[in-house]
């Protein structure tokens, strides 16, 4: 895996972390650690998905990372990066839909029997709404 520093769009200041480039096709994945805005995540949906992006939230750390094509590819890389796993929970946002329904709570590495979360949404509506405020702490 070798490191780059993420392209940033007109204007930005470099607030993002450096992106990690993935696989051949060089995914992106950021770390987002100071916010950035809806147009900004729309531009990271388009190159996979279209008007859906895989997110992997830091609940202790409040930072998601965005981008990869597997919510396991965003956890790999907070895991690198002094993330704990049992902080981790995997997430899609739809860009274009109104923001309190844009959230899916679903990902492979949801599955944490020892968290009692047996099944690939987020179950504990308490841990849902945390996730919510970092989401919407990060995108503007």
């Amino acid at each position: 895996m070798s490191h780059s520093v993420a392209c940033l769009p007109a204007g930005r200041q470099p607030d993002w972390r450096p992106s990690y480039f993935m696989k051949e096709q060089q995914d992106k994945i950021y770390i987002l650690t100071s916010p950035i805005t809806v147009a900004e995540l729309q531009q990271i949906a388009k190159r996979l998905f279209g008007d859906m992006v895989k997110v992997v939230v830091d609940i202790e750390k409040r930072i998601i990372a965005v981008g990869g094509e597997l919510h396991a590819d965003e956890e790999a890389i907070l895991l690198d990066n002094g993330s704990e796993q049992g902080n981790l929970w995997g997430i899609n946002i739809y860009v274009n839909q109104p923001r309190d329904s844009w959230i899916e709570f679903d990902s492979m590495i949801n599955i944490r029997p020892s968290q009692n979360n047996r099944s690939r949404t987020v179950e504990d509506p308490i841990l849902q709404k945390k996730i919510i405020e970092i989401v919407n702490d990060l995108i503007k």
